[in-house]
């Protein structure tokens, strides 16, 4: 029987290109090499396309910050994703994550891995998911949603009406409906790249000038006291969920340094909470990934509230980490699936 054609996409224009290497080449060196022939594609951040041409065997898991190189650029990127019988993306954050590299790839009618479109955008802009979330009536956080543009900043309300505000402004609503400290957060990032805690007006408003490097849409949010945990899940009608992990990070929050440089974070799994807990956290993941109508693959974050256990969902990822320390493969290892048959567990929902 031949062997699948698949692509495997790593890289890309975003700020979390050097995860994506690791998650990529993690991918590529657990990939069952006796059903695919596997063609690695690599994005550089200026969104160049490139052929990896280190001999498919020879491949080794890098780590964050490592080059790429044995490259050779493709010249015709459209004829080159039309021979390939399944598209793997492994790109995290923009142009990878929120429905970009999905919207090319329907266009060339390329099937590929994961969630499609919709629940790719969806999921991806966080102010968006919390508005179809407070719909499916899933626990969140309390938040605010402002917009900069033009050197403006604009607060937008539930009901979408718009207020131009100063930081000053911004900071006494901050006050009222939320009150100190808050979580600011570009709208659509990940690994914590351009999040800050404010415990003052001072700090909300060197927090929203640099969160608006990463995005015009910037989230404030109150803070959560708990445990963060997350579920991974998998499936497209029938979805299944894995056991819960447990986060115990390194430093204040779950920073990017706490994540991929901190040796001290630690991840728990399965998770010390009581099965009626972990239960209503499984729940809670599926009914999230089908309110965004996620297909395939997604990890779900929560947090348990200190004060009075209660489940708060935090974000829904739709390209979850893969590399060797990620919680996505290691969480579904623990529910008894190594992470070669995740991959082709997976390959088969497509």
């Amino acid at each position: 029987m031949s062997k699948l054609k698949l692509g495997v996409i790593f890289g890309g224009m975003s700020t979390e290109h050097d995860v994506s290497i690791v998650s990529g080449t993690s991918v590529i060196e657990n990939l069952n090499k006796k059903k695919y022939e596997i063609f690695p594609i690599y994005i550089s951040p200026e969104g160049r396309w490139y052929k990896y041409i280190k001999p498919i065997h020879e491949i080794e898991i890098l780590k964050v910050g490592d080059k790429i190189d044995q490259i050779e650029e493709i010249q015709s990127e459209l004829d080159y994703l039309k021979k390939l019988d399944v598209v793997f993306p492994v790109l995290h954050g923009l142009y990878g994550e929120d429905g970009t590299i999905q919207g090319l790839l329907e266009l060339l009618n390329v099937k590929y891995v994961g969630c499609k479109v919709l629940s790719s955008s969806i999921s991806m802009d966080k102010a968006y998911s919390k508005i179809i979330f407070g719909n499916a009536q899933i626990p969140q956080a309390k938040y605010m949603y402002i917009k900069n543009q033009n050197n403006h900043y604009y607060y937008i309300d539930h009901q979408f009406n718009e207020q131009t505000l100063t930081l000053e402004e911004i900071g006494k609503k901050v006050k009222e409906q939320l009150g100190y400290p808050v979580f600011i957060k570009p709208s659509n990032s990940g690994s914590s790249v351009g999040i800050k805690k404010a415990r003052n007006e001072q700090e909300l408003q060197k927090a929203i000038e640099y969160a608006k490097n990463y995005d015009t849409k910037i989230l404030i949010e109150e803070e959560i006291i708990g445990r963060e945990v997350e579920c991974a899940v998998l499936g497209n009608a029938e979805v299944k969920a894995t056991c819960i992990g447990e986060i115990l990070p390194a430093e204040e929050f779950y920073t990017f340094d706490a994540k991929y440089n901190n040796s001290e974070s630690k991840v728990v799994i399965p998770a010390n909470i009581e099965p009626e807990k972990q239960e209503e956290i499984k729940q809670l993941a599926i009914k999230a990934f089908k309110a965004v109508d996620g297909k395939g693959i997604a990890r779900v974050d929560f947090f348990i509230k200190k004060e009075n256990n209660q489940v708060i969902i935090n974000e829904l990822n739709t390209i979850p980490g893969f590399t060797q320390i990620s919680m996505y493969p290691k969480l579904w290892e623990a529910s008894g699936i190594s992470y070669t048959e995740l991959l082709d567990e997976i390959i088969k929902l497509v």
